[in-house]
């Protein structure tokens, strides 16, 4: 991956701790997520019950869907347990500077 697959979304510092926020980008929706001095993306769609993840809650290094309760990983997206089996779509983040970039082509499994 280039520095031209990536895409400036915001200020590390415009992202909450642990506050999941929705972004449309270039029409892919996609929560952010802010661990730290770590920015993590992920496709804001639960694999189980298509509801947006941004409106979940953060624990620990999880997303949680607030409507059945699958928890994914905010490295793989992964879900940690049923009901949802199927991961969600994770994408590549770098925190330069002081700020966000993403690239839009999501990470492969063996990516993560």
């Amino acid at each position: 991956m280039t520095d031209t697959d990536f895409l400036r979304v915001c200020a590390l510092d415009d992202l909450p701790e642990s506050q999941p926020i929705a972004a449309d980008i270039h029409g892919t929706s996609i929560v952010l997520v802010r661990k730290g001095d770590e920015a993590f993306a992920l496709y804001d769609e639960c694999s189980h019950a298509a509801v947006a993840l941004s409106e979940g809650d953060v624990e620990d290094c999880q997303i949680e869907c607030w409507l059945h309760g699958s928890s994914f990983d905010l490295r793989t997206g992964k879900p940690s347990g049923p009901p949802a089996t199927t991961p969600v779509a994770t994408y590549p983040v770098e925190v330069r500077d002081g700020d966000v970039f993403l690239s839009l082509k999501p990470k492969t499994t063996e990516d993560s």
